[in-house]
């Protein structure tokens, strides 16, 4: 229990900062940042050991993440998560938001590994004019949470203004754990 208030000690502290430090929210998005109220699950184990370089072709790929199941993840085997305020393949995460939950980007098209479906790969133009990755049809995130790859603290966690999920191989939202 100790391990979760000091990550949602971090995640107020890094929002305060970004908040502080002049983002701006573009209009998207809220800026609660409520306690959560589930334990984050462990971590998780990554299926493949390609991984992408920042700015370069982004990855999405499949980890197990024990009682999660088989969830994705990116090149470097970090969690990618879903925003339930996002309604469509346009991103509502910015500023703020996207400094704690950081948006999985790509310079050109990305690609697939594992058991992840490249059909239902895609990309959205973000606020910012950076081209984000989407998996059936939702804009993937990580979260500043998470220390390090497999670690899946961001599950069901409520911030911004709605739930954050993991994903499965389908690109459905993950609601156990």
């Amino acid at each position: 229990m100790r391990h979760f208030r000091l990550a949602a000690v971090w995640t107020a502290a890094l929002v305060t900062f970004a908040a502080a430090s002049g983002c701006s929210d573009d209009g998207g998005g809220s800026s609660s940042t409520e306690t959560p109220s589930k334990t984050p699950s462990k971590t998780a184990t990554t299926s493949a050991s390609a991984s992408a370089s920042a700015g370069a072709q982004a990855m999405v790929k499949t980890a197990s993440a024990g009682d999660l199941g088989t969830i994705l993840v990116d090149g470097k085997g970090r969690t990618l998560y879903l925003f339930e305020a996002d309604k469509s393949t346009t991103s509502t995460c910015n500023g703020a938001c996207a400094a704690a939950w950081p948006p999985l980007l790509t310079s050109g098209s990305p690609s697939t590994g594992g058991s992840a479906k490249s059909d239902l790969l895609g990309t959205s133009k973000r606020s910012d004019g950076k081209t984000q990755v989407t998996y059936n049809k939702h804009p993937l995130y990580g979260y500043a949470g998470d220390a390090q790859p497999g670690d899946t603290n961001g599950q069901e966690l409520n911030q911004f203004g709605a739930e954050w999920y993991v994903l499965d191989t389908s690109g459905n939202k993950v609601e156990k754990g």
